[in-house]
Protein backbone atom coordinates (compact mmCIF):
# COMPACT_ATOMS: atom_id res chain seq x y z
CA UNK A 1 0.00 0.00 0.00
CA UNK A 2 1.51 3.52 -0.88
CA UNK A 3 0.33 6.43 1.09
CA UNK A 4 -0.48 9.31 -1.05
CA UNK A 5 -1.03 12.86 0.20
CA UNK A 6 -1.55 15.60 -2.61
CA UNK A 7 0.45 18.36 -3.27
CA UNK A 8 4.29 18.79 -2.75
CA UNK A 9 6.88 17.62 -1.15
CA UNK A 10 6.55 20.20 1.56
CA UNK A 11 3.08 20.18 1.72
CA UNK A 12 3.31 16.11 2.03
CA UNK A 13 6.16 16.87 5.02
CA UNK A 14 3.44 19.08 6.83
CA UNK A 15 0.59 17.29 6.59
CA UNK A 16 2.46 13.66 7.86
CA UNK A 17 4.05 16.25 10.85
CA UNK A 18 0.19 17.39 11.11
CA UNK A 19 -1.52 13.62 11.18
CA UNK A 20 1.67 12.81 13.72
CA UNK A 21 0.78 15.71 16.25
CA UNK A 22 -2.64 14.98 16.37
CA UNK A 23 -2.06 11.17 16.77
CA UNK A 24 0.08 11.86 19.91
CA UNK A 25 -2.91 14.58 21.24
CA UNK A 26 -5.40 11.47 21.07
CA UNK A 27 -3.30 8.57 21.20
CA UNK A 28 -5.18 8.05 24.87
CA UNK A 29 -8.13 8.24 23.69
CA UNK A 30 -7.38 6.10 20.21
CA UNK A 31 -6.43 3.37 22.59
CA UNK A 32 -8.92 3.76 25.58
CA UNK A 33 -11.96 3.48 22.71
CA UNK A 34 -10.03 0.15 21.36
CA UNK A 35 -9.99 -1.39 24.85
CA UNK A 36 -13.61 -0.47 25.73
CA UNK A 37 -14.47 -2.35 22.64
CA UNK A 38 -12.44 -5.56 22.76
CA UNK A 39 -12.21 -6.02 26.47
CA UNK A 40 -8.05 -6.97 25.91
CA UNK A 41 -5.23 -5.05 26.13
CA UNK A 42 -3.34 -6.78 23.00
CA UNK A 43 -6.65 -6.77 20.68
CA UNK A 44 -6.80 -2.74 21.61
CA UNK A 45 -3.56 -2.05 20.78
CA UNK A 46 -3.82 -4.55 17.13
CA UNK A 47 -7.52 -2.39 16.48
CA UNK A 48 -5.56 1.18 17.27
CA UNK A 49 -2.71 0.34 15.23
CA UNK A 50 -5.35 -0.29 12.50
CA UNK A 51 -7.15 2.62 13.14
CA UNK A 52 -4.32 5.08 13.09
CA UNK A 53 -2.75 3.19 9.93
CA UNK A 54 -6.39 3.68 8.37
CA UNK A 55 -6.62 6.86 8.96
CA UNK A 56 -2.86 8.19 7.82
CA UNK A 57 -3.92 6.32 4.59
CA UNK A 58 -7.34 8.64 4.27
CA UNK A 59 -5.75 12.02 5.94
CA UNK A 60 -5.53 13.58 2.52
CA UNK A 61 -9.17 13.38 2.95
CA UNK A 62 -9.48 14.73 6.72
CA UNK A 63 -10.33 18.66 6.27
CA UNK A 64 -8.31 20.04 8.72
CA UNK A 65 -9.53 22.55 11.63
CA UNK A 66 -12.27 20.28 12.39
CA UNK A 67 -12.96 17.56 14.75
CA UNK A 68 -9.77 15.06 14.64
CA UNK A 69 -10.77 13.07 17.56
CA UNK A 70 -14.35 12.56 16.37
CA UNK A 71 -13.41 11.55 12.83
CA UNK A 72 -10.11 9.26 14.57
CA UNK A 73 -13.00 7.23 17.10
CA UNK A 74 -15.09 6.51 14.19
CA UNK A 75 -12.12 5.01 12.12
CA UNK A 76 -11.30 2.95 15.07
CA UNK A 77 -14.85 1.90 15.46
CA UNK A 78 -15.45 0.92 12.33
CA UNK A 79 -11.94 -0.73 12.70
CA UNK A 80 -13.27 -2.95 15.36
CA UNK A 81 -16.65 -3.72 13.79
CA UNK A 82 -15.23 -5.09 10.92
CA UNK A 83 -12.52 -6.57 13.13
CA UNK A 84 -15.45 -8.58 15.13
CA UNK A 85 -17.29 -9.23 12.04
CA UNK A 86 -14.07 -11.29 10.78
CA UNK A 87 -13.67 -12.88 13.64
CA UNK A 88 -17.08 -14.04 13.96
CA UNK A 89 -16.95 -15.99 11.02
CA UNK A 90 -14.23 -17.69 11.57
CA UNK A 91 -14.17 -20.50 14.43
CA UNK A 92 -12.51 -19.67 17.69
CA UNK A 93 -9.19 -22.07 18.85
CA UNK A 94 -8.83 -22.91 22.18
CA UNK A 95 -5.84 -25.50 23.74
CA UNK A 96 -7.12 -27.87 26.71
CA UNK A 97 -4.96 -25.09 28.94
CA UNK A 98 -6.84 -22.14 27.67
CA UNK A 99 -10.14 -23.78 29.14
CA UNK A 100 -11.72 -22.71 32.53
CA UNK A 101 -11.40 -24.37 35.77
CA UNK A 102 -13.70 -23.14 38.17
CA UNK A 103 -12.48 -20.43 40.19
CA UNK A 104 -9.57 -20.39 38.89
CA UNK A 105 -10.46 -17.36 36.04
CA UNK A 106 -12.10 -15.08 38.67
CA UNK A 107 -10.33 -11.94 40.04
CA UNK A 108 -10.53 -11.11 43.41
CA UNK A 109 -11.85 -7.22 44.75
CA UNK A 110 -8.64 -6.67 46.07
CA UNK A 111 -6.66 -7.56 42.71
CA UNK A 112 -9.20 -5.23 40.67
CA UNK A 113 -8.58 -2.70 42.86
CA UNK A 114 -4.78 -2.75 42.66
CA UNK A 115 -4.90 -3.11 39.24
CA UNK A 116 -6.41 -0.38 37.21
CA UNK A 117 -6.21 -2.31 34.07
CA UNK A 118 -8.10 -5.42 35.73
CA UNK A 119 -10.84 -2.70 36.66
CA UNK A 120 -11.50 -1.65 33.45
CA UNK A 121 -11.42 -5.30 32.24
CA UNK A 122 -13.98 -5.88 34.57
CA UNK A 123 -16.43 -3.50 33.26
CA UNK A 124 -15.99 -4.52 29.61
CA UNK A 125 -18.40 -6.33 27.43
CA UNK A 126 -18.68 -9.70 27.85
CA UNK A 127 -19.72 -12.40 25.12
CA UNK A 128 -23.89 -11.72 25.59
CA UNK A 129 -23.41 -8.42 25.04
CA UNK A 130 -20.82 -8.19 21.95
CA UNK A 131 -23.22 -10.66 20.67
CA UNK A 132 -26.46 -8.42 21.07
CA UNK A 133 -24.33 -5.35 19.79
CA UNK A 134 -23.49 -7.70 16.80
CA UNK A 135 -27.27 -8.41 16.26
CA UNK A 136 -28.50 -4.70 15.69
CA UNK A 137 -28.22 -2.81 12.53
CA UNK A 138 -25.03 -1.16 11.81
CA UNK A 139 -26.55 2.58 11.97
CA UNK A 140 -27.68 1.68 15.82
CA UNK A 141 -24.48 0.09 16.28
CA UNK A 142 -22.10 2.60 15.58
CA UNK A 143 -23.95 5.67 17.49
CA UNK A 144 -24.13 3.58 20.28
CA UNK A 145 -20.63 2.66 20.71
CA UNK A 146 -19.74 6.15 19.92
CA UNK A 147 -21.70 7.65 22.77
CA UNK A 148 -22.11 4.53 25.25
CA UNK A 149 -18.88 2.85 24.58
CA UNK A 150 -16.23 6.16 23.69
CA UNK A 151 -18.08 8.75 25.52
CA UNK A 152 -18.51 11.36 23.04
CA UNK A 153 -20.91 14.52 22.83
CA UNK A 154 -23.93 14.36 20.34
CA UNK A 155 -22.32 16.94 18.50
CA UNK A 156 -19.40 15.12 18.08
CA UNK A 157 -20.74 11.95 16.70
CA UNK A 158 -23.23 13.93 14.15
CA UNK A 159 -20.03 15.60 13.23
CA UNK A 160 -18.55 12.41 12.68
CA UNK A 161 -21.00 10.39 10.95
CA UNK A 162 -22.03 13.54 8.86
CA UNK A 163 -25.36 13.08 10.30
CA UNK A 164 -28.26 15.83 11.79
CA UNK A 165 -27.89 15.88 16.03
CA UNK A 166 -31.65 14.86 15.67
CA UNK A 167 -30.85 11.35 13.90
CA UNK A 168 -27.97 11.00 16.41
CA UNK A 169 -30.47 11.05 19.23
CA UNK A 170 -33.19 8.59 17.52
CA UNK A 171 -30.41 6.21 16.36
CA UNK A 172 -29.26 5.99 20.02
CA UNK A 173 -32.64 5.64 21.73
CA UNK A 174 -33.05 3.26 18.73
CA UNK A 175 -30.24 1.37 19.45
CA UNK A 176 -30.50 1.05 23.50
CA UNK A 177 -33.79 0.16 22.73
CA UNK A 178 -33.02 -3.13 20.43
CA UNK A 179 -29.93 -3.82 23.05
CA UNK A 180 -32.08 -3.87 25.85
CA UNK A 181 -34.50 -6.27 24.42
CA UNK A 182 -31.90 -8.45 22.94
CA UNK A 183 -30.37 -8.34 26.31
CA UNK A 184 -33.80 -9.16 28.74
CA UNK A 185 -33.04 -12.63 29.01
CA UNK A 186 -29.25 -12.10 30.04
CA UNK A 187 -30.18 -9.64 32.34
CA UNK A 188 -33.26 -11.61 34.21
CA UNK A 189 -30.79 -14.94 33.98
CA UNK A 190 -28.07 -12.76 36.25
CA UNK A 191 -30.42 -10.88 38.38
CA UNK A 192 -29.94 -7.21 36.95
CA UNK A 193 -33.31 -7.10 36.44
Amino acid sequence: MTLRFIGSDREKTDRRSTFERLVREHERDIFNAALRMTGDHADAEDVAQEAVMKAFAAFDQFELGTNFRAWILRIVTNTYINEFRRRKRTPDMTTWEDLPRGELGKVSREEVEDDPELALLEYALDAEVEEALSEIPDVFREAVLLCDMQGMAYHEIAEALDIPIGTVRSRIARGRRLLQEKLREYAEARGLI
